[in-house]
């Protein structure tokens, strides 16, 4: 019988699991994936619901467990949450965008277990966040979260989603992020799914995306932070490329909350839970590999034997350029943009300047 490549004993462990426990959101992003709406949900997964999924995934595996949304600390049932991740042996990390944050609520968080928030800042300034965000006052409001959590001495990193709309801005934003005493600086290259399909205008074309990888490249030595880029899979590439240009050998850290693993994670590290179960390889990309409800909450099982997942660890199903692609096992492409620009998942990565030999 030929051995399953999703098998525990394979290298395809789920090192990070994004769950969305709520789509209810009080901000209006440009660019938000979900369409967040400051509404309810229905069908949303309960509290019992969610402790069968930790309990199944906690069998084979100890993910660090990204809780986020929408905004995850509008649930009622937060701090359980967290603290049930915690007592099955994950690490709990929480993606905010902050307003709901006081100093008490920081405490209570970094009591429940959680290791790292993360919090998105997407302009040096109030009228460009704000902007960004579609709230007046959302600038001054994520401020406020961020004293919060330093008040409670809770480490916190931050997010930004680049686009033409602030990508000159990006230095400043990270000046801004290691002032206000970051942990980490990870800018998000836009994805146009969800609402941010409405910015495909804005999106990085594959030679801006080029120049600024180079630019992040060469930055990353000179922070005292960790600076990562998130969805933008080439960076892994310019990465060794300048590596290797510099007669160095590539080392990367494969553990942490800062750790440099590979481009697209998607199925292979990395998967997403829907606020009502549905199981994918991100959450940019709308495709279904499972539905928890209908599959008795086994995550384990969608995880080894979702034919989604097994169809694009393959990297012989890949087209285009990152099918030929000498990069292609560090890369990957992002499966979201392909998806959005050309329908097909499988299709190359529609922003990379690099065309192999």
């Amino acid at each position: 019988m030929t051995p399953n490549p999703a098998a525990p004993s394979s290298p395809y462990v789920p090192r990070l699991i994004a769950w969305e426990l709520t789509r209810t959101c009080t901000l209006h992003c440009r660019h938000c994936r979900a369409a967040a709406r400051n509404v309810p949900y229905d069908e949303e997964l309960s509290f019992d619901e969610i402790v069968r999924v930790l309990d199944n995934i906690a069998t084979k595996f100890k993910p660090i467990m990204i809780l986020t949304g929408g905004e995850p600390l509008l649930r009622a049932d937060i701090l359980d949450i967290i603290r049930h991740v915690r007592a099955c042996g994950c690490r709990p990390v929480l993606a905010t965008c902050g307003v709901p944050l006081t100093p008490k609520y920081a405490q209570d968080i970094k009591d429940a277990g959680v290791e790292r928030i993360s919090i998105s800042i997407d302009g040096p300034d109030a009228a460009t966040h704000d902007d960004f965000r579609g709230m007046p006052g959302a600038f001054d409001a994520t401020m406020r979260g961020i004293h919060a959590a330093r008040t409670a001495d809770l480490p916190f990193q931050v997010n930004t989603t680049v686009t033409r709309r602030n990508v000159a801005h990006l230095e400043r934003i990270l000046q801004l992020a290691i002032d206000v005493g970051a942990a980490a600086f990870h800018p998000f290259l836009l994805v146009p799914t969800g609402r941010g399909k409405e910015l495909e205008a804005e999106t990085l074309r594959a030679e801006e995306y080029e120049q600024v990888l180079q630019r992040i490249y060469e930055l990353r030595s000179q922070t005292p932070i960790p600076f990562k880029p998130t969805c933008a899979p080439h960076y892994y590439r310019i990465f060794r490329q300048n590596e290797a240009a510099a007669g160095r050998e590539v080392t990367v850290e494969t553990h942490g909350l800062d750790a440099m693993t590979k481009g697209c994670m998607g199925g292979n590290s990395f998967a997403f839970i829907s606020h009502v179960g549905k199981v994918q390889i991100c959450g940019f990309l709308d495709v279904e590999a499972g539905n928890l409800r209908k599959e008795n909450y086994d995550f384990v099982h969608i995880w080894q034997e979702s034919p989604l997942f097994l169809e694009l660890r393959d990297y012989r199903n890949y087209k285009g350029d990152c099918g030929r692609c000498d990069y292609r096992r560090w890369c990957g492409g992002c499966r979201a943009r392909a998806y959005a620009i050309a329908g097909d998942y499988l299709e190359e990565e529609p922003f990379c300047a690099y065309h192999p030999d």
